[in-house]
């Protein structure tokens, strides 16, 4: 089998706080050899960066501010990222976007925070790793008006609708999928829509700690996700898009190693 990338590990999470090395390890045994480790706050930059160091043969990551803790990251803030962007050199600035699903940072929070990143990964010529939950309009809108200044950008943990994907394919910006997809139930339209992403724009992703596969067999009683469970995600995609697995893979490594690089 080829070689896999993961392009969302949240291994910052106090969920792989006692035992990362062997969710490494089985990773690995399975040919993920590659994964981001995404940022969710400046406040936790330090304990990204030293996984990043400890694992930096296998590991990439970003340095960023999810909407979630949008509340966090003020004028000053905007000043540090850059200044941590400009001397960490990451892969990519984010996870920055909008999330009006629970709102946990404010609309006027949200709007900020993620306008300044756009300018700091504008301003660096480093990728958009992108979230938008329930908030698509708003999203569009703010970053449209960037779109020529923008190198790249992925929409990772994609879930929308085909008009959602029309937009943002528009924009010539990647998509994420993850183990969402292996829910039939309730992702009808979106398994359906798969087939219209271009495979050169695609990435496959955990997401992991969160979304773990509801198809997947043996599933842990943690419910934790983790990336080993990745070629069960691709395999899943491959049926739905009736490509050959191993293509598949190939592809969206290279993809992955592309545009992060």
């Amino acid at each position: 089998m080829s070689s896999l990338f993961d392009i969302a590990c949240n291994f910052s999470s106090e969920r792989f706080d006692n035992d990362l090395e062997m969710v490494i390890d089985r990773a690995i045994k399975e040919n993920v050899n590659k994964f981001l480790v995404v940022s969710a706050s400046i406040k936790e930059f330090d304990k990204v960066y030293k996984i990043y160091q400890k694992h930096s043969e296998n590991c990439l990551f970003t340095i960023g501010t999810h909407p979630h803790h949008a509340k966090e990251f003020d004028a000053s803030s905007s000043k540090l990222m850059t200044e941590l962007v400009n001397n960490y050199q990451p892969n990519s600035v984010g996870e920055t976007g909008l999330d009006f699903f629970r709102n946990i940072s404010s609309y006027e929070e949200q709007i900020f925070a993620f306008e300044e990143q756009i300018k700091i990964s504008i301003q660096s010529g480093k990728p958009l790793f992108l979230h938008q939950r329930d908030a698509h309009k708003d999203f569009i809108k703010l970053i449209k008006p960037y779109k020529n200044d923008i190198k790249k950008a992925v929409v990772h943990c994609f879930t929308g609708t085909q008009e959602e994907l029309d937009d943002y394919l528009e924009l010539g910006f990647h998509i994420g999928l993850t183990g969402w997809i292996c829910d039939e139930r309730r992702n009808v339209d979106l398994r359906k829509s798969l087939k219209n992403i271009p495979i050169d724009k695609l990435m496959i992703e955990t997401d992991c700690p969160y979304l773990i596969p509801r198809n997947l067999n043996n599933k842990p009683k943690s419910n934790r996700n983790e990336p080993a469970y990745l070629p069960h995600i691709a395999n899943e995609i491959a049926l739905l898009i009736n490509l050959d697995k191993d293509k598949l893979i190939d592809i969206t490594y290279k993809n992955s190693i592309n545009f992060f690089s």
